[in-house]
């Protein structure tokens, strides 16, 4: 089967923000049978430019994961096109069986909004590949960042959606993300070794094992900070946000979140212990 190798078209979001960098990149391969991945915000002016962008030959829509800057758009650009939308699951899909026992708790997340109206209409599996005669995409389950993440292998090329970023790291907030399961995405990213990355959200990553191995360094460096602080004393994840992160109020939040995904990681681990339910207000001690 003989398949172009055309770049993709990149598409931005007008959706800046703190936690998006300059917006949602809604990526477009193929020319006679279109593939979008991560339709973004359910913008109708981005949506348009995304089917003018097309030629309005939309055959498919991909999505990486069921946070509203990336699948809000999705229903819309389906009554546009007509094209089916394609993902794991839904917002709730994929999380890890720790992490589902701390939602049947009650602990809720934060940070980047769920998409709870996401309905795709074909779910993919790890190891599925969707092709036309223009293009194959291979479906691999990559969570971490949220339990149903999805990365699509195209050629030599990798779309992490926010896996992988170049200009940030990602916000993990239970029980959406899960610290372990982000560590064996990032692994399992390394063993393929893609010649690039293509985030979701800024750049392509151009040097895909150099930045893999930046972000596995400093989600270890700061579950020692943490360790460090709770020998210290006891502290709640947005004590300890405030005492190790160097950020404005506006990004508190989300650090705290990322705190709380160490501390239920390294609490699985032996490393620390909850002196109260884990929840986003409880406080843990070093063992």
């Amino acid at each position: 089967m003989s398949r172009p190798t055309k770049e993709p078209r990149r598409i931005l979001a007008p959706n800046p923000s703190a936690l998006t960098g300059p917006g949602t990149n809604s990526f477009l391969i193929g020319t006679h049978e279109v593939a979008v991945i991560d339709p973004g915000p359910d913008d109708p002016g981005h949506l348009a430019r995304i089917v003018e962008a097309a030629q309005g030959r939309i055959s498919h829509i991909f999505v990486t994961h069921a946070h509203r800057d990336h699948s809000a758009g999705a229903a819309g650009l389906s009554r546009l096109t007509g094209a089916p939308v394609l993902a794991f699951g839904d917002a709730l899909s994929g999380r890890s069986p720790v992490m589902q026992k701390l939602a049947a708790q009650g602990l809720v997340g934060g940070g980047e909004g769920l998409d709870m109206d996401f309905a795709p209409d074909r779910l993919l599996r790890d190891g599925d590949c969707v092709e036309t005669s223009e293009w194959a995409l291979t479906a691999l389950h990559t969570p971490g960042h949220c339990g149903g993440h999805l990365s699509f292998l195209w050629q030599d090329s990798l779309f992490c959606g926010d896996v992988v970023m170049g200009w940030s790291t990602t916000i993990i907030s239970p029980p959406d993300g899960d610290l372990v399961d982000y560590f064996r995405s990032l692994d399992r990213m390394v063993q393929m070794a893609p010649r690039r990355l293509l985030p979701a959200h800024g750049d392509p990553v151009e040097a895909p094992s150099h930045r893999i191995a930046e972000l596995a360094a400093h989600r270890r460096e700061r579950s020692a900070q943490i360790l460090a602080a709770l020998r210290e004393r006891p502290d709640d994840a947005t004590g300890l946000a405030g005492r190790i992160y160097d950020v404005g109020p506006e990004l508190l939040g989300a650090a705290a979140r990322n705190v709380l995904a160490h501390l239920i990681a390294l609490s699985t681990l032996g490393a620390v212990t909850a002196l109260d339910e884990i929840g986003a207000e409880a406080r843990f001690a070093a063992l």
